[in-house]
């Protein structure tokens, strides 16, 4: 997936068991759709706890927050309570969803999701795109200044 691409729309449970549309979402304005490799792991846990400590900032902008992993939905709403993120946690068990959007590995095992951010317009296109496996924090503080962006156009 690249900027200017259409975003796929999916329907996801979150980490309620609650069918989560892309649509609905994107209905409110831009979604930041972001994929981490496995819930409760250090670094899954700095970047979600990043997403969520730049809420006012992320409100601010008028985005979005989704988080996205193949975790089950049980996983996802123990990881939800632990650390009170204020965003949706959306359970892609089999991977369709990441595989629509190129994120998943080839080799599943450990990590069937590799770390991608996707900042989705509210017209459905995609208009950034932040990789890296390594840099937690990068992917929040990317997706807010593309936000930006979007809102100066």
């Amino acid at each position: 997936m690249q900027p200017g691409d259409p975003a796929p729309d999916f329907e996801l449970p979150d980490e309620n068991g609650t069918p989560r549309r892309l649509g609905d979402f994107l209905a409110n304005g831009p979604v930041v759709l972001f994929f981490y490799p496995a819930a409760m792991t250090p670094g899954c846990t700095a970047e979600s706890c990043h997403f969520r400590d730049l809420s006012a900032e992320f409100e601010a902008a008028g985005a979005q927050r989704v988080g996205i992993s193949a975790d089950p939905v049980e996983k996802q709403k123990r990881f939800s309570e632990k650390h009170t993120f204020d965003f949706p946690l959306l359970s892609d068990p089999d991977g369709a969803v990441a595989t629509r959007y190129g994120v998943r590995r080839r080799f599943t095992a450990l990590s069937p999701t590799k770390r991608a951010t996707f900042v989705i317009a509210p017209d459905g296109r995609i208009a950034s795109v932040i990789q890296s496996e390594v840099r937690m924090h990068v992917h929040a503080d990317r997706a807010l200044d593309a936000v930006a962006k979007l809102r100066a156009r």
